[in-house]
Formats: C-alpha cells, sequence, structure tokens
C-alpha cells in the first residue's frame, strides 16, 4: 500500500460518520446502545516518546465519544500494510500507553480520578489474513511460577477487511462497509455500484467535505489499477460515476492489451532465440528457417499466456497450479476466449468452469 492510498484511509477516517459507521457496523457490544455519537469528537493524536527519538505520532486518529456519563477514547491505528506485523500488540501497547500518557499529562481524567477506557482498534486490508498476536502476553514467553500475573496485558481489536465477504458487507448500509467494498471490488459493475449508493447516501450538503474525501480515496485507487488513465479532472462522485461508464472499460482493454505486448515480445524473443539455436543444431537453412517459425509461434502463445496470467492474478490474486498448467500448454485461439471471459467474470469458474478449477 503507497503512501498517498494509506493517507486517503486517514483522510476519510478523519470524519466523524465514517468512525461511527465503523463502530456501528463493525465492532460489537452493549456499550454501544448507550454511545452518543453526536458526541464524536477528534482529539489531539501527537505524543513524543523518547524510544523513537522524540518523533511525534502525528497521524494517529483518536477519538472520543460519550457512553452515559463517562468518555471512551476510541484509537483507530490506520497503518494499512501488504505484510503482517508479528509484533502489532507489542506497538499497539506502546501507543495506547503514550495516549494515557498524554491524558495524564493534561489532567483529563474520568469522574474517579482514574484514566478513561481506550479501545485500540488495527484496519488491516493486505492479501493475506492477519495472523499476528492480537494478545500481547502471547508474544511474551512462559514466565517462571510466581511470576505470571507480572506479565503485560493488552488486546486490540482486529478488523481484517479480508475476512468480509460480499454476503457480509452488500446488506449494510454502512459507509465503511462501502469501502470494504471498493477495497476488494472484484469487477466493473462493483464499483459502480459501490459509488451509487454512495451517491445516495452522501446527497446532502453538509456531506460535501465526506464526499470529496471519497472521490479522493476512489482517485487513489484507480491510480494504483490504472496507473495511465487520466483521472485529476474528477472532483464529485457523480463525476466518477461518469467516468466509470465511459472509460473503464476501454481502461481495462487497454491494460490487457499492455500485458499482451509485453508478454509478446518477451515470448517472441525467448521463442526466437530457442529457434535459431534448434536451427544451428540442424546445420541446415531450412531447419535454421522452421525454428524460428516455431520460435514466433510459441512466442506468440506466451505472450498471450503472459497477459492472461496476468489479468487473472490482478482480479483474482494467486492462481492455483492446474490453472497455470491449462494456460501454459493451451493454443493461442483458446488463451484469447479467455482473457476475453475474464474481464468481467465474477470467480475463476466463470472463466475456466467448476471442473477447471481446483485449490
Amino acid at each position: 500500500m503507497t503512501k498517498d492510498h494509506d493517507s486517503g484511509y486517514k483522510l476519510l477516517f478523519s470524519h466523524p460518520e465514517m468512525v461511527r459507521d465503523l463502530l456501528t457496523g463493525f465492532v460489537q457490544g452493549e456499550w454501544l446502545n448507550n454511545a452518543d455519537f453526536s458526541t464524536l469528537t477528534r482529539v489531539n493524536g501527537s505524543y513524543v516518546t523518547q524510544s523513537d527519538k522524540l518523533a511525534q505520532r502525528h497521524d494517529d486518529l483518536v477519538w472520543k465519544i460519550r457512553i452515559n456519563d463517562r468518555w471512551l477514547y476510541v484509537y483507530l491505528l490506520l497503518e494499512f500494510q501488504s505484510s503482517i506485523d508479528p509484533l502489532m500488540a507489542l506497538r499497539m501497547m506502546v501507543y495506547v500507553g503514550l495516549l494515557y500518557q498524554d491524558l495524564a499529562k493534561r489532567k483529563e481524567f474520568a469522574a474517579d480520578g482514574k484514566l478513561p477506557p481506550v479501545l485500540p482498534i488495527v484496519l488491516y486490508n493486505g492479501a493475506p489474513r492477519w495472523t499476528a498476536p492480537v494478545l500481547m502476553e502471547e508474544l511474551v514467553t512462559r514466565p517462571p511460577a510466581g511470576l505470571e500475573s507480572y506479565v503485560p496485558r493488552c488486546r486490540y481489536l482486529l478488523l481484517d477487511e479480508g475476512q468480509y465477504g460480499a454476503d457480509d458487507l452488500n446488506p449494510l448500509r454502512n459507509l465503511v462497509a462501502a469501502l470494504f467494498r471498493l477495497e476488494t471490488q472484484r469487477t466493473l459493475d462493483d464499483v459502480r455500484n459501490v459509488v451509487d449508493a454512495l451517491i445516495e447516501w452522501l446527497k446532502e450538503e453538509d456531506q460535501r467535505s465526506l464526499r470529496r474525501s471519497f472521490v479522493i480515496w476512489i482517485k487513489l485507487l484507480l491510480r494504483t489499477k490504472m496507473p495511465d488513465a487520466d483521472i485529476d479532472g474528477i472532483n464529485d462522485l457523480q463525476e466518477v460515476r461518469s467516468m466509470l461508464s465511459e472509460n473503464i472499460q476501454s481502461w481495462f482493454d487497454e491494460y490487457k492489451e499492455k500485458g499482451r505486448q509485453v508478454g509478446f515480445q518477451e515470448g517472441r524473443q525467448e521463442g526466437r532465440q530457442e529457434g535459431r539455436q534448434e536451427g544451428r543444431q540442424e546445420g541446415r537453412q531450412e531447419g535454421r528457417q522452421e525454428g524460428r517459425q516455431e520460435g514466433e509461434v510459441r512466442g506468440l502463445q506466451k505472450g498471450e499466456a503472459l497477459a492472461l496470467q496476468r489479468l487473472l492474478s490482478k482480479r483474482f490474486g494467486a492462481l492455483p497450479s492446474n490453472i497455470t498448467d491449462q494456460i501454459a500448454t493451451a493454443s493461442v485461439e483458446q488463451i484469447e476466449a479467455w482473457i476475453d471471459s475474464a474481464i468481467d467474470a465474477h470467480q475463476l469458474t466463470d472463466v475456466f468452469g467448476s471442473s477447471g478449477v481446483r485449490s
């Protein structure tokens, strides 16, 4: 995940509506029934720590909300990354400690003189499912008998985007669910449907800033998927919708054609080299000519196969070995047919059939 894309997430979650939908849609607990979401307030998220050489943590998002007669602090760690941090529980314990240190310095105690509760949340959108411990004590080796009670204890709430399927997200009239759907979209219709929903949900005048934040985030998303697309002039969700309808199919076609060209050139070069080597070994002119022609055919097949694999991997992730085996041995005509099917397919079985896809 690029730094700009990460900044796009932080921009979105600087809006109270996003934090509200995050809590109501993806966090459980009876305390939510007593939460006054009109009191959601963003607070200072800058801390100074000696261990970080006095570097400030100024990009964390910290919100507070009234629960009956007291405040709850929600600590959002928005460091979207493709890799899993095995020490995230330690990091969260440190960050929560810094938050408490700052609250104590500003004398923001509860009515009983104690520190307010904190809910630390980690949002993760990497491809592999999260496997790191969510409990700090799981990072500490088993202590000698009698020292168990001194092991530090801290838990964070993990929200792993990849664990939510379409059936979990589609029914929700929820801004964060829409964000997750955009992040994990598989087809052009998926993107358009989410944008249509956002246009309906964010049509009020006082939601202009949130609409703009979504536009910025969607543009960052599209740049990662279609780096050559001209989207700088898009400034509104309606313009995003029009742009998707008019241009995105051609962008997918352009992406496919670029993959073909790159793959064809690589394959043709390799095929020609193989053909020349075979021709020289034959030692005859006709052998060299035949070898070159055969190399051209193999180069075309390799180029189309590479384009198809890139397209499928981009849309569906890592491919099963039996799929790559099928592609490697298929004719150019068959690969062309698969490429056409893959553009609008919802899943691999739409391209290869249920019998052709195995885990």
